[in-house]
């Protein structure tokens, strides 16, 4: 054992040095990665769940990260920035189709209206999820895509997916507090395991204004304050599932402890390193697992135009497809920010690569995305393999699967490609804006 702590220790040194910015301060020690994603994966997080209490020690314990390097509050003295949503909660819920009435998890209502009676004869839109297709992005596409009220018939084959979507999905549904609640499309999923000749749906809501908090600090900018470089992650998870053996914690140790200690590392590295020009924010997002609130309410109550750039980090607590030293950008060739960082890692074994899962459209599906709609070189940085982790979204993502050293190597190399843009030395390229 004593044998494999000291390669461990070696490898660990000759990735620091052969990673180490310019400056000579160290980035982050490996005990720290370890104690910080610990902290935040663990059971007593209980999942970081936003629409639940346990949320709230996950930020404090952020908080006093911030707080003991010495960062100053973004948005609120507590390190919060704190915003309300609209939490709908389902009531009573039927679906019978030819009569017959379908057991709870054949089908999932999407709603935000108090009351929804739909039957043949509505006239409500008809869509399929046919076998073969993928089943995730085709249910995503349609609730975010869709305008029209609709029933989506999912094939038989997809059974066990539409359960688990269940639960995700199905316990509540979010709106911002500002936003009529009554408005927007309803959705109905029904798993078709006969010729539907008629159907009969009946499904009540109710409604509560609910608090929601990123927390977020700020090293000012020396010669351009009002220049701003983002780093972010999300820290929530998704709570309590049902339980495999004896777990039932979804601990999100990859997704998104990992980047969530990223982004602190790379806060503490920067104010001992004191080298910005630039403003930078430090940015815990909340509720990205329910439709990005967090990082909507941050990128919204911003102003675009000085948003330099911004470096979202999600999932990188094990290799990517491109081996070690690596890290995908979502949106590669949107900007030139990545080219710049990489600049900045000639002599070192690091590469940034395209993102590889071009058909999963990640650039607009993660915190950078609001950003990036409005022109910021705002991109997010990973090494999930997404079409292989058997964890993402499991009680099994536990901080036991990860490879720590992956997310030292990756804040080094971060930490590194960033120091241009940081000390204003480079500037990267807009995105062409959402129209």
């Amino acid at each position: 054992m004593r044998t494999k702590f000291v390669c461990s220790a070696l490898l660990a040194l000759f990735h620091s040095a052969l990673l180490m910015p310019s400056t000579q301060a160290q980035v982050v020690e490996l005990s720290d990665i370890q104690r910080i994603v610990e902290t935040l994966a663990s059971d007593d997080m209980r999942g970081r769940a936003s629409l639940s209490t346990d949320i709230a020690r996950a930020a404090d314990f952020i908080a006093s990260e911030f707080r003991q390097a010495g960062l100053q509050p973004y948005a609120e003295d507590n390190y919060r920035q704190s915003f309300d949503v609209t939490k709908i909660s389902t009531g009573n819920q039927t679906v019978e189709v030819n009569g017959k009435a379908l057991k709870d998890d054949e089908f999932i209502v999407l709603s935000n209206a108090d009351l929804i009676s739909w039957n043949t004869q509505s006239g409500v839109e008809n869509l399929e999820i046919k076998a073969g297709e993928d089943f995730s992005q085709r249910f995503r596409a349609i609730v975010r895509e869709n305008p029209n009220n609709s029933v989506v018939w999912v094939d038989a084959s997809f059974a066990p997916m539409l359960a688990r979507f269940k639960k995700i999905f199905s316990r509540e549904n979010v709106v911002p507090k500002q936003e009529n609640t009554g408005d927007g499309p309803s959705k109905v999923f029904i798993l078709k395991k006969t010729p539907a000749n008629s159907y009969q749906i009946n499904a009540s809501n109710s409604r509560v204004d609910f608090p929601l908090f990123n927390v977020a600090a700020v090293i000012p900018g020396k010669s351009k304050p009002e220049e701003f470089v983002v780093f972010s992650g999300h820290y929530d998870h998704i709570g309590i599932l049902d339980a495999v053996g004896q777990d039932s914690i979804a601990n999100g140790a990859d997704d998104d402890a990992s980047g969530t200690t990223a982004m602190i590392a790379l806060a503490k590295y920067f104010k001992k390193a004191d080298i910005n020009e630039r403003t930078l924010i430090f940015v815990a997002f909340t509720a990205e697992e329910i439709g990005m609130f967090g990082s909507k309410y941050f990128s919204n109550h911003i102003d675009a135009d000085k948003v330099v750039a911004m470096i979202n980090i999600e999932m990188i607590g094990k290799d990517s497809k491109f081996g070690p030293n690596s890290l995908y950008v979502t949106g590669f060739e949107n900007s030139n920010l990545a080219k710049l960082m990489q600049e900045h890692l000639q002599g070192t074994q690091f590469t940034f690569h395209p993102d590889p899962y071009p058909q999963q459209n990640l650039f607009y599906r993660s915190d950078n995305a609001v950003l990036a709609a409005l022109g910021v070189p705002a991109h997010t940085f990973s090494t999930s393999q997404i079409d292989k982790d058997s964890y993402y979204h499991t009680v099994k993502d536990e901080i036991t699967t990860l490879d720590v050293q992956n997310i030292k190597s990756s804040i080094e190399a971060i930490a590194k490609g960033v120091e241009g843009i940081v000390k204003a030395e480079q500037t990267p390229s807009r995105v062409e804006k959402l129209k």
